[in-house]
């Protein structure tokens, strides 16, 4: 335990931060929870997370950008398990501050959220993957940034078939909700592309980056 401690107490500020952001939104999120059968399978994997991040960071240690990348990737999954990535009221929001919708703005006819936290995941994770890659495996930059890019689309297709596995064995009758399907038989491919959209930008922002020789925090 002392070790765990001083695991944390080890971290960099920002990156205590960060953690210290996730840990009260998620117990924020699960006040007057209205979604309660659904909401361990959403928060249980950044509790996980925040738990396991300072030893790990200990071990291998990443830039300030590259944990808050992690970290806010985590914050808008945290916001959509608070009310399923189905139901997320971002055009309520967006009507009580301008009196307009968000989906009225775009044309769209479903709950969008969950592809906005598809396309961070491919945007946040390049950052923090190719950066394991270049001060952990010793890779090159455009090594690193490849393995990233191939891994968003591994963890989308893996991520799908996970989700659908563990609602058909804990929860089938709120499939939809918790999948975030929303009567779509396609959800899961255009989950996966829109993905590799954001890893594309991400990977082009890193190669940026990189080129003008900031690859550090």
């Amino acid at each position: 335990m002392s070790g765990y401690i001083a695991a944390w107490r080890a971290l960099p500020r920002r990156q205590f931060a960060a953690l210290t952001v996730l840990a009260v939104a998620v117990a924020l999120a699960n006040v007057d929870q209205p979604y309660p059968a659904v909401a361990p399978l959403q928060h249980i994997p950044t509790v996980l997370l925040i738990l396991a991040a300072p030893p790990l960071l200990r071990r291998w240690p990443l830039s300030n950008g590259a944990v808050w990348s992690v970290a806010a990737f985590f914050l808008l999954h945290t916001v959509a398990g608070r009310w399923t990535y189905s139901n997320v009221p971002y055009d309520a929001w967006a009507h009580a501050l301008t009196g307009h919708t968000i989906n009225e703005l775009f044309g769209a006819t479903r709950n969008g959220f969950d592809r906005l936290v598809h396309l961070s995941f491919g945007l946040l994770a390049i950052r923090p993957v190719a950066e394991v890659m270049r001060r952990h495996a010793g890779s090159g930059v455009r090594a690193s940034l490849w393995t990233a890019f191939l891994f968003v689309g591994a963890v989308s297709a893996l991520y799908e078939i996970f989700e659908w596995t563990l609602t058909m064995m804990v929860a089938p009758g709120l499939a939809d909700d918790y999948n975030g399907q929303q009567g779509d038989v396609w959800d899961a491919q255009k989950d996966m592309a829109i993905a590799m959209v954001g890893a594309a930008i991400g990977w082009v922002m890193e190669m940026f980056r990189a080129r003008r020789g900031n690859t550090a925090p």
